[in-house]
């Protein structure tokens, strides 16, 4: 599968390529932009490939703009461990 593929797999409201296309976008808009296009992510979709396809497809040409910045931080954010809450999480 090409990388147009993945990025029409991963985009298919377009809303990734529209949030690249919009003058003035700023990083308040991204985030809402980027919530709404991942909460559209098909259930069987998974997450940390589709960001990557998005990075690889708009964010490393536009490594400034304000949905790129949301997208890195996206995966910064995925790659930190999580730590189990609870009595599970203070349980040795």
């Amino acid at each position: 599968m090409g990388e147009r593929d993945e990025t029409a797999r991963f985009d298919r409201k377009g809303l990734m390529r529209e949030a690249y296309r919009m003058e003035g976008v700023g990083e308040s808009e991204a985030r809402s932009i980027f919530l709404d296009w991942a909460l559209s992510l098909p259930d069987d979709t998974e997450q940390p490939m589709a960001l990557r396809a998005m990075w690889a497809h708009y964010g490393k040409g536009a490594p400034e703009h304000p949905m790129s910045v949301v997208l890195k931080a996206a995966m910064e954010q995925r790659a930190e461990p999580k730590r189990r809450g609870g009595w599970r999480g203070r349980r040795s």
